[in-house]
């Protein structure tokens, strides 16, 4: 089904409000998955709204809370988000965090006690856009295995990063440390699809090709033990200096009453203060490199509208 992208907000504002999001929580939700959508990230945005309105009602997303904000140094900003959305909790933080990166040339905002981060590209997107160069990381409930261990210790602990680039939308790297994002694992479950060796290990640690045998096991890392230690290095910024929940204790996302706990580490730099000119440096050198055909990530995703599948749209439904 095809939605113009008001009307596809509208939809998601309504199924969270629903679903019983405050509506500045639902405002927020929305527009990050409006965001994904037109990023060319469907797998986090309206495809992953449900597992947050089944948060909002299980009770494993707080609906209401407005985050509580703190700054320890002028360029720290400290938000709990009191088992909320990590999207609201930056929405609260942006402006500050924006003036602070400019004003000293450098902020850090770190989150604690907030659901799962969804698109992380979307916090250095935003950031980019504003003229920051921008850094993110982010932990999870546990899906991932790593070195010899055959459980789970880490979550898919992905890192994104945005860099502005003049006359053309900006830079953003955003992966996981896994093999996969998790949910590209259960949508192939779901199907009853096959999956790439190299993407998962079964219940009892063997690598497996079955979807529904991964989902009762563990993603793998990308590129084995390297892979592991930027899982590693996630971990400890996105828990570690935020306070959060570290993977291990984090409870699940997709069941239960109690939040994951987890954190969002972001760090923003004004490049123009260590090299002036730099977002026009950035596109003579994008050009350069694509010329040489190196793909640039992100990039201009210009959409009007978008295409949800009805049986999602179906879904959706069921909650209001």
């Amino acid at each position: 089904m095809r939605y113009d992208l008001k009307s596809a907000r509208e939809l998601a504002i309504r199924v969270c409000v629903a679903s019983g999001a405050s509506k500045a929580v639902a405002l927020s939700l929305a527009e990050a998955t409006i965001a994904a959508e037109c990023s060319g990230r469907s797998s986090v945005g309206f495809a992953h709204l449900p597992d947050y309105l089944k948060g909002f009602l299980d009770g494993r997303i707080t609906s209401t809370e407005e985050p509580a904000l703190f700054f320890p140094a002028p360029t720290l900003i400290q938000v709990d988000a009191k088992g909320g959305i990590a999207q609201f909790g930056f929405d609260r933080a942006f402006e500050e965090l924006h003036t602070r990166a400019n004003t000293y040339g450098v902020a850090v905002f770190a989150l604690k006690n907030s659901y799962t981060a969804g698109e992380l590209g979307y916090y250095v997107r935003r950031l980019a856009r504003k003229g920051l160069v921008a850094l993110a990381a982010t932990n999870g409930s546990a899906l991932m295995a790593a070195g010899q261990s055959k459980e789970a210790v880490y979550g898919t602990n992905p890192f994104s990063f945005a860099a502005p680039v003049d006359n053309r939308a900006p830079l953003v790297i955003d992966q996981a440390s896994s093999a996969t994002a998790f949910v590209d694992i259960r949508q192939a479950a779901e199907r009853g699809e096959m999956i790439p060796e190299g993407w998962a290990i079964d219940e009892n640690g063997h690598s497996t090709m079955d979807s529904r045998e991964a989902i009762k096991g563990a993603l793998l890392a990308f590129g084995g033990a390297r892979g592991a230690n930027i899982a590693l290095m996630v971990e400890i910024l996105a828990a570690g200096t935020t306070g959060a929940n570290w993977s291990l204790d984090a409870p699940s996302f997709e069941e239960g009453s109690h939040s994951p706990g987890v954190g969002l580490f972001i760090v923003a730099l004004n490049p123009e203060l260590l090299a002036p000119g730099f977002s026009a440096r950035m596109a003579d050198q994008i050009e350069r490199l694509s010329s040489k055909g190196i793909h640039i990530p992100g990039g201009s995703f210009v959409k009007e509208e978008i295409d949800l599948p009805s049986s999602l749209v179906a879904t959706l439904e069921k909650y209001y």
